[in-house]
């Protein structure tokens, strides 16, 4: 890690301090079909942030949570001091088997629109972090429309960074993994649906989403697989559920803020203000959360570092770019799916039952302090404040090993 990023996770806290009292937040509409009205999330971001799809979608659409930091100029190449964790910090963070793990299993990564540059970039992130190459000549990389043929919809450079950060965070987690990308031909939950669908089919054991929107309907049979853990971000805009992260089926991964240094641990890491959580307003209590005040689903279920403030080093040069600085719970989905897979445990995996049974336990690192994410009505206050035990901002806390997954 260079120096300038050292200096900016030392003012972390201030950094955060300025988000919570409304700093401004440099908004672009991608390219593509996915304009519209610009959400207002400036409050729960870090400063001189943007959103790689910086609009709200209509009904039955689902908006990337990719938070881009427009303040650390981007870089082509090959740069061993990069800003942004790398994987050492964040295999170092976790606790995480990465070198040892992983083998034989398959992550799938869904998003919407095409990323021309996918396997490029891709090989850049691995090459600068010391990887081994994960390609499609040597059989580690697979890229699929939502059919599983090569014809990939149109290109959407919103969509494309968030495509790089979700394949960057699971070599990150998970080098000896394949992956397996899924385009949907657009950023319906219809087609995104049936992507989640074509991942499964194209054998991943692990599914991440980075992704959401509002609440519809109590289910979906897209996001609910046998056997296979499926990730969804819990959102960047702070208290509100969201959808997929709200079904019972799904992982639903809040997001944190981790700053090197200040305990044992060798990190500290507090609850991030933009992470979503939320009290479902239609999907009913799964049988495995044991949570009393919200009566219904509670989200979320396990966390990761997700805050501008203390983002990850990405790789993005579609259309134009380079080394960035990426946030958002777009960073914790493909992390927690990672880790599930250099768990290895999908032949018994049922939706987030392990997190709940491991929580409270040395499993995970119980995130007791930070900001809360908005209000939250007095019968269920801990869906937005974070505190000792399960709390919605970042669930029962982040991963300790592998030990809950």
């Amino acid at each position: 890690m260079n120096r300038n990023y050292t200096e900016a996770l030392a003012i972390a806290g201030i950094a955060l301090l300025a988000a919570c009292s409304g700093g401004s937040m440099n908004q672009t509409v991608p390219a593509g079909t996915t304009g519209g009205i610009p959400q207002a999330m400036g409050s729960n971001a870090a400063p001189n942030t943007r959103a790689a799809c910086a609009s709200i979608p209509g009904p039955g659409f689902a908006r990337c949570f990719a938070l881009i930091r427009t303040d650390i100029a981007a870089e082509n190449g090959a740069h061993p001091n990069v800003s942004g964790y790398g994987p050492a910090d964040l295999q170092l963070a976790y606790n995480l088997p990465s070198s040892t793990k992983g083998t034989g299993q398959t992550v799938g990564i869904v998003d919407a629109f095409d990323d021309p540059k996918a396997e490029s970039d891709l090989g850049t992130y691995r090459s600068n972090f010391g990887l081994p190459a994960c390609t499609t000549a040597n059989g580690c990389f697979k890229k699929v429309n939502q059919t599983g043929g090569n014809s990939y919809p149109s290109p959407d450079a919103g969509w494309a960074a968030e495509i790089s950060l979700d394949l960057d965070m699971t070599s990150a987690i998970c080098p000896n993994c394949k992956i397996v990308l899924v385009e949907a031909t657009s950023n319906s939950f219809g087609n995104l649906g049936i992507a989640v669908d074509q991942a499964v089919t194209q054998g991943a054991h692990q599914v991440s989403n980075s992704y959401g929107g509002g609440e519809g309907g109590p289910s979906n049979p897209h996001f609910a697989h046998k056997h296979v853990a499926i990730t969804a971000s819990s959102g960047d805009g702070g208290y509100g559920a969201q959808q997929p992260c709200s079904y019972a089926t799904v992982i639903c991964v809040g997001g944190t803020t981790l700053v090197k240094g200040g305990s044992g641990r060798g990190f500290t890491e507090t609850s991030w203000r933009g992470a979503g959580s939320g009290c479902s307003a239609v999907v009913k209590k799964p049988l495995y959360q044991k949570d009393t005040g919200c009566t219904m689903r509670s989200e979320s279920d396990v966390s990761a570092v997700a805050s501008p403030a203390t983002g990850v080093a990405v790789y993005d040069s579609y259309p134009t770019g380079g080394w960035q600085v990426y946030g958002g719970t777009s960073v914790s989905s493909p992390i927690i799916g990672s880790v599930y897979a250099l768990a290895g445990n999908a032949a018994t995996h049922f939706h987030a039952t392990s997190i709940w049974a491991a929580g409270g336990s040395s499993k995970l690192y119980d995130i007791t302090a930070g900001a809360s994410n908005g209000s939250c009505p007095p019968a269920y206050p801990y869906i937005c404040t974070p505190g000792p035990g399960y709390d919605g901002v970042t669930g029962w806390g982040t991963p300790h090993g592998v030990g809950a997954f």
